[in-house]
């Protein structure tokens, strides 16, 4: 005789979509009276051990069905999308089987079948809520206030009663969620925070930082003990004599001309069979204490971040910008990494040491690179008179380590960055590409070699530790990276298994000074895995490194600063295991809530200056430029201009014909046998800008 519980799953596997009332259920398993009490309880039974599945008063068997946990990620009028947890795409779900979920929602989806690239589902049942405010725009139409979000939402909320604030139409706002109901239609929004015209990107860069939750303001218990600090008169003479004076050595900073932060410091020394390199990083570990005020607040934010020409720093600027930064005459304590250097530039000893420096000058990137250059102008030479002779040993040293790093397989990601200049009010008054000469190069290998030398400390000494990690590129993501040179007619040879990063710099290298060279640096670096903190060592693939940390930023990154820590006890007297004891979780947690700040940084950073090159871009309406294609998707081609500035041209804007995606290179047309790929140079006429959404829209010109 069949079970209740065999009942009730039997009567339901016909039923895998639609599903079964309690009511209905009850019907097809032939329930009895005497027996409901016992239907009850197997029906809890089922759920609790997930053979049975409920929503909205309806039972559904799990048998069968594939489920997944996933969170909203985008939602329009029609559809939506979520990403299932531990998976790298998302999820297409059509508008009716949303129900009413909204971005940053955590739901359980029920995945049904393909949709051309995209997997199908239907959100079975909202699991978690999202509370998390959006930007957006206000809008008013017929008296009626809405809300119109910016990214993740592309349709008007309307506002309830007593919700616009004090905000105007036109306004940039951040708002949230104030009622739900079943169907986004039914969903209203309340004003939480007005930030000024949406037709500034300045007010439109402080809505993108609050949505992401990046603090601008610190809280006054940090201000203060951040005053009291910058406050403290000197360094007491018991801190100096305990610590390696180095303030009669000749060491400098440098920077670019604006820098405020001056994080890191560079000596060097000729030896008899090659060098010694000394990295000096400012003792930031030495003022900002564990679980102190300041401490817990660097910790949450995590980074700095830094846009257009702005800086929302991890420390106040008393810190920041004072007491540690390295300024040049001023007696500053710094956490040392000496590395010796053979005739080849390889490292074959390191040492970190406590020291206090005074830096002899504040070097400026595009200075030192003119007189890297020949610049004969006496102002120059007059300003750097004490570092030029050490500077041009510099030069050599950087120039074997860069060949070095090159004949191991580094990869040359680095995208162009665009620099943006505001005027006084703080409107865009014009973008270019930064410029990177060669003193940008040295300070970067310097700084990796001392990056290096802090990992394979901890390494050799068993400590715990936070590591800069890179994975291994997936087969597949390899393989999709390979047709799409092919079909782009780049010669190439396929790299050896066992070497892939240098196969890869190889095929870099042969693409250089072609029409390629930038398209094929972005596919590139999208098809490897991001780089991330971790507290396990699998190594940097990307920098074919076997150790790796960050230790050389600590008053912009909490990683840095976690690293100082945790190699200050190792050359203390504390002992091993308590160092172990003490620290192992703390590197854990610091890894992984630093790489999700990383993550928002990174973000805020692109949104921000989004903002700022459309506004920038917006003066110029109806203007011609020659650009490159720099992406094709099914929406249209992306071009980007020389000044580094970005927009789309809508399929909508191709000249007439049928025009569509190929699915990897190019947008073609099948009638006309018309054809706009990657690389290609175009010309494009400006339609018009979003400075709120940070979108700038381009036509073709024939």
């Amino acid at each position: 005789m069949a079970s209740m519980e065999q009942k009730i799953l039997k009567a339901l596997r016909p039923q895998q979509v639609q599903g079964l009332s309690k009511k209905t259920l009850a019907k097809a398993v032939g329930l009895k009276k005497k027996q409901k009490e016992r239907f009850v309880t197997v029906i809890d039974e089922l759920l609790s051990q997930g053979k049975l599945l409920e929503r909205a008063g309806r039972f559904f068997p799990a048998e069968g069905q594939r489920m997944a946990y996933a969170t909203i990620t985008r939602v329009s009028g029609t559809f939506g999308f979520a990403r299932p947890e531990e998976a790298e795409q998302d999820v297409f779900i059509p508008g009716r089987m949303l129900m009413g979920s909204m971005p940053g929602d955590r739901v359980l989806l029920r995945i049904s079948a393909d949709s051309g690239e995209l997997e199908k589902g239907e959100v079975f049942r909202i699991v978690e809520e999202s509370h998390q405010p959006f930007s957006g725009t206000l809008q008013v139409e017929g008296g009626v206030y809405a809300v119109l979000p910016d990214h993740s939402m592309r349709w008007p909320l309307p506002v309830v009663r007593g919700g616009v604030m004090n905000a105007r139409p036109g306004d940039k706002v951040l708002a949230e969620i104030a009622t739900r109901g079943e169907r986004h239609s039914e969903h209203t929004a309340r004003v939480i925070t007005t930030f000024g015209s949406a037709l500034s990107a300045a007010s439109c860069s402080l809505a993108v930082l609050a949505e992401l939750g990046v603090p601008i303001q610190f809280p006054d218990e940090v201000k203060e003990q951040a005053r009291a600090i910058g406050a403290s008169a000197g360094i007491h003479p018991k801190e100096i004599a305990a610590r390696l004076d180095l303030r009669e050595e000749i060491i400098f900073t440098i920077d670019s001309a604006d820098s405020k932060d001056l994080d890191d410091a560079i000596s060097l020394k000729k030896l008899p069979g090659g060098w010694e390199l000394g990295v000096h990083i400012a003792d930031v570990s030495h003022y900002v204490t564990p679980n102190s005020p300041l401490d817990q607040e660097a910790f949450q934010r995590g980074t700095s971040v830094y846009y257009a020409d702005s800086v929302i720093p991890m420390l106040p600027p008393e810190l920041s910008n004072g007491i540690c930064s390295l300024n040049p005459g001023e007696d500053r304590l710094a956490f040392s990494c000496f590395v010796t250097l053979n005739s080849s530039a390889v490292m074959t000893a390191y040492q970190f040491r406590k020291s206090v420096i005074r830096s002899r000058v504040k070097g400026v990137y595009s200075e030192l690179n003119a007189l890297l250059d020949g610049s004969e102008d006496p102002a120059l030479q007059e300003k750097y008179a004490d570092i030029q002779e050490m500077l041009v040993e510099m030069q050599k040293l950087a120039q074997l380590l860069i060949r070095n790093r090159q004949a191991a397989g580094k990869l040359e990601l680095e995208s162009i960055e665009g620099k943006i200049v505001l005027d006084k009010a703080g409107e865009p008054i014009d973008v270019y590409p930064r410029e990177r000469g060669f003193c940008e190069r040295l300070i970067e290998e310097f700084m990796l070699l001392a990056n290096e030398a802090a990992a394979t400390f901890a390494t050799e000494h068993k400590l715990p530790f936070v590591y800069r990690v890179h994975d291994n590129p997936s087969p597949d993501k390899l393989e999709e990276l390979y047709e799409v040179l092919a079909r782009l007619g780049v010669s190439f040879r396929k790299p050896n298994p066992t070497a892939i990063s240098k196969g890869l710099a190889d095929i870099l290298k042969s693409v250089e000074g072609t029409k390629y060279a930038g398209v094929i640096g972005v596919l590139t670096l999208r098809s490897m895995a991001k780089a991330k903190y971790s507290h396990q060592n699998t190594g940097h693939f990307g920098l074919s490194l076997k150790n790796y940390a960050h230790f050389t930023s600590p008053i912009r990154r909490y990683p840095d600063l976690t690293v100082h820590r945790i190699l200050s006890a190792a050359l203390s007297p504390m002992k091993k295991e308590n160092l172990v004891r003490h620290y192992t979780a703390f590197a854990a947690r610091s890894a992984e809530h630093s790489f999700q700040r990383e993550l928002v940084a990174v973000n805020a950073e692109r949104g921000c200056e989004a903002c700022y090159k459309a506004s920038y871009m917006g003066r110029f309406i109806g203007q011609e430029f020659e650009g490159v294609v720099s992406g094709c998707t099914a929406h249209g081609a992306y071009v980007q201009l020389p000044n580094t500035c970005e927009g789309l041209v809508k399929l909508a804007d191709f000249p007439p014909g049928d025009w569509g995606f190929d699915g990897q290179i190019a947008i073609v047309n099948a009638v006309r046998k018309g054809r706009i790929q990657l690389g290609d140079t175009v010309k494009v006429k400006v339609l018009s800008t979003n400075v709120s959404a940070g979108q700038i829209d381009f036509a073709l010109v024939k």
